[in-house]
């Protein structure tokens, strides 16, 4: 185990998590084929496979709710099975369709199930350490998912072009995988005490202000994440480049996240120091964005790909770290859950909002708003985490250390 500050090591059920989930990123690239699968097996109009990919990116949000509420009433563990197993049902059944009415139906169970395991996962994680190794824990998390998204794109690389219903089942067989490590290696969910005197305050992540106002940031940050995946090819063509070598960049992130941890180690990774650690992270994103404006050639891409990068590894975790922190006892489940719905907005705004800036705007300036946008982000967070982070908040009903 890797050393914390203060002494603090991150415990074995934390590395079991984060490893199960890389196993089940690593099988996770049959999604992006879904629409090439609708249209050249079940000739399909492009229209008709849009739509069936934006019924399961909608299909994902109450996906997301529901695996918070069940994570904090039948358990961690049982939440994250029941999730694997649904998308390993669910992609098998893409795999085996008939035709194209089945493939919908998958589709639609298969977003039902794909949010299921992240709220429980990340609130085990919340459980499992302390407050001051947590940042660490979500950046590690982060970190696995970037090195696994890499070696996912050349697996499907090499399975596409075998035939594109064996990316499904190589998926399913994953998420199989990734469900029996979590059901025998991970500690069994306790029993919950019922009834009104448990001593638990009630969650209600949808009145918490602070936590909304957590989650109107984290989906900018989304937002802005997402069109840089997105439209990154798009703009790398339109100077150009060669759209492939978005690829490239996005490998270089993944890389700089990784050799970034040990910063993390570097600072105080205690509350007092989160709004600075925001600012940095937001100024960092929006230097990097203004770099791929201003960027004529690939080394000046890679240079802002590593400066955003680092504004990545200082935001992620560390968000995650606040949302766990202000949720009462037993309601971290629904407070992750109801943050993450920010990505499912997101994957629904960033291709309009993104290719609408680029035709409008070109390269230049869809990059330029979007480092603007880092600007607000790194003005309005810090304030945001401090109101929930400060010395009021410790007197916000059933947060974790408040009397009464």
């Amino acid at each position: 185990m890797r050393g914390l500050p203060g002494g603090q090591r991150l415990p074995r059920t934390v590395w079991i998590l984060i490893a199960a989930r890389a196993v089940n990123r690593l099988g996770a690239f049959s999604l992006p084929f879904l629409a090439v699968l609708i249209t050249t097996r079940y000739d399909a109009a492009p229209a008709t496979a849009g739509l069936v990919v934006a019924v399961f990116g909608l299909a994902t949000i109450p996906s997301r709710l529901a695996g918070g509420r069940l994570a904090d009433r039948i358990g961690r563990r049982r939440t994250m099975v029941v999730g694997l197993v649904g998308c390993a049902v669910a992609q098998a059944g893409v795999a085996a369709a008939a035709n194209l009415t089945a493939v919908v139906g998958f589709a639609v169970v298969l977003g039902l199930a794909f949010e299921l395991y992240e709220p429980p996962s990340q609130a085990m994680i919340a459980d499992t350490v302390g407050q001051a190794a947590r940042v660490r824990a979500y950046s590690l998390l982060n970190a696995a998912l970037a090195v696994s998204g890499l070696a996912a794109g050349a697996l499907a690389a090499g399975l596409g072009r075998w035939d594109l219903r064996w990316l499904f089942v190589a998926d399913a067989a994953t998420c199989l995988l990734c469900a029996l490590v979590v059901h025998r290696a991970l500690p069994a969910d306790r029993p919950k005490a019922g009834g009104r005197g448990d001593g638990r305050a009630v969650a209600a992540p949808w009145r918490d202000r602070t936590l909304l106002a957590m989650l109107c940031t984290g989906t900018l940050f989304a937002l802005v994440y997402l069109q840089i995946t997105l439209m990154l090819p798009l703009a790398l063509a339109h100077r150009g480049l060669e759209p492939a070598d978005a690829g490239l960049l996005l490998a270089v992130s993944a890389l700089a996240i990784v050799a970034g941890q040990p910063l993390l180690r570097l600072q105080r990774p205690s509350v007092r120091s989160a709004p600075v650690a925001f600012a940095l992270g937001g100024t960092l994103l929006a230097a990097g964005l203004a770099g791929y404006a201003v960027a004529d050639s690939l080394g000046a891409h890679i240079v802002a790909t590593v400066v955003w990068s680092l504004g990545d590894l200082l935001l992620v975790g560390r968000a995650l770290a606040v949302v766990a922190d202000l949720a009462p006892p037993g309601g971290t489940g629904r407070y992750l859950a109801a943050y993450g719905t920010a990505w499912g907005i997101a994957a629904v705004a960033a291709p309009l909002s993104g290719t609408q800036l680029l035709d409008h705007a070109g390269v230049t300036g869809m990059w330029s708003v979007m480092a603007g946008l880092c600007v607000v982000l790194a003005v309005v967070q810090p304030a945001v985490v401090q109101a929930a982070t400060g010395p009021r908040a410790c007197c916000r009903p059933g947060r974790r250390g408040c009397a009464g």
